[in-house]
């Protein structure tokens, strides 16, 4: 038998794109390809400290996180960190200082915290949505962007106008990559790193292809996971619907066993 590899985003993909919660034949289905000697990896633009533990109970053989920035692997159910990138105190602080000057919630992430930028209001129903939910999570969010250690790994802000964004990025795009994720929300992942180069590391630490790989997305973020691997699919419930012409098999939706249904038709299980 082919050892195969697959890489999954979160949002949308593991999970219903319903509810959030994860569908019984997700879990089932990645468990059983894994018995089957295939490799399952998480792929996600979270950064590590917001991959919840139920992600990882479902159990996988490693996480791509911080889109690139951050990978590790398990080992004999340990995981343990093969590579991390994260950014400079400086960079960190300039970007911090110029998005202040705009009508923008700034949400900075690391492999060990997120933090908003609170010494402002949060002004964006999408910033005061994902901040709910941090807390929700339980999510302490006490440190201090202004400190002198603070740094960060990406950053994502939601925006009240176009302009804002576009003066915002003659900045930022010193650094980062910006993504559009759709409506007033945007994701910065440093110049150099995305969820492909993170496949690559990947591949390259076990020794396998291109040809071997596999990835599953529904969303803006995950085209250069989806446009990397050999084989690529998006779920039924994809935004934008230009992604099922971009990859190689458009499954059910999330919430419909999609996860499942496209294991089967590439032979994990």
């Amino acid at each position: 038998m082919d050892r195969k590899i697959a890489f999954f985003d979160i949002d949308g993909t593991l999970t219903s794109e319903i509810d959030g919660s994860i569908p019984l034949s997700t879990g089932k289905a990645i468990q059983k390809a894994r018995e089957n000697g295939h490799l399952m990896f998480i792929n996600t633009g979270r950064c590590l400290q917001n991959v919840e533990k139920r992600f990882l109970e479902i159990g996988f053989d490693g996480v791509i996180s911080g889109c690139g920035t951050n990978i590790c692997c398990n080992e004999n159910g340990t995981m343990r960190e093969l590579l991390y990138v994260p950014q400079t105190h400086a960079i960190t602080h300039e970007i911090l200082t110029h998005a202040r000057k705009f009508e923008l919630d700034l949400l900075f992430e690391s492999k060990n915290y997120v933090q908003f930028d609170t010494k402002k209001p949060l002004i964006t129903q999408g910033g005061i949505k994902q901040y709910n939910a941090f807390i929700d999570r339980n999510y302490e969010m006490l440190h201090n962007p202004d400190a002198d250690d603070f740094t960060c790994d990406k950053f994502v802000v939601w925006f009240k106008n176009i302009e804002d964004l576009s003066a915002f990025r003659q900045v930022s795009d010193n650094y980062f990559t910006c993504i559009d994720r759709g409506g007033n929300f945007r994701e910065f992942v440093p110049k150099g790193y995305s969820k492909a180069t993170g496949i690559q590391y990947v591949l390259d630490y076990y020794h396998l292809s291109i040809e071997d790989s596999y990835s599953f997305g529904d969303s803006n973020n995950d085209l250069p996971m989806l446009n990397y691997t050999k084989y690529s699919v998006a779920m039924g419930n994809s935004v934008p619907s230009s992604l099922f012409e971009q990859v190689t098999y458009v499954s059910a939706k999330s919430s419909q066993n999609g996860i499942r249904q496209a294991l089967e038709h590439y032979g994990f299980i």
